[in-house]
């Protein structure tokens, strides 16, 4: 397994914003059962407004896994703090440690970051599969 982290190219924006919505609906509602019904649009836990400001806002990166795309995350880094404002990988590959060799990855981009934080809301049942 060789996991790397790509750029997020222009033309690959729109299956990532879709992807990274099938990633934490699959997380909130069918992996855990639905617990609530917290979604910021019509049937999507995270909405596609949220995912294109953290794009716009931050470095998007797909995760490869052996030169194909299983995943996503989306950071920002002021000098030594950085934030992790999303992170995603397929159901297809969860529990396979992708999502952690990623991190790996990410940390390896940018060794000047001493602390990172991620924000995970209460009612946020899809930040709660990551946590």
């Amino acid at each position: 397994m060789s996991v790397t982290l790509s750029p997020l190219q222009q033309s690959d924006r729109e299956q990532f914003i879709l992807d990274n919505q099938k990633a934490f609906n699959y997380g909130a509602m069918e992996e855990f059962g639905m617990r609530d019904n917290h979604f910021e649009e019509d049937e999507q836990i995270i909405s596609r407004e949220t995912i294109e400001k953290s794009i716009d806002g931050g470095e998007a990166y797909r995760i490869m896994e052996d030169g194909k795309p299983v995943g996503g995350v989306i950071i920002k880094v002021e000098g030594e703090k950085g934030d992790l404002d999303i992170l995603f990988t397929s159901p297809k590959i969860h529990s396979k440690g992708i999502g952690y060799a990623a991190w790996c990855e990410v940390e390896k981009l940018h060794p000047e970051v001493k602390v990172w934080e991620t924000v995970v809301e209460d009612n946020r049942i899809d930040l709660k599969y990551f946590e």
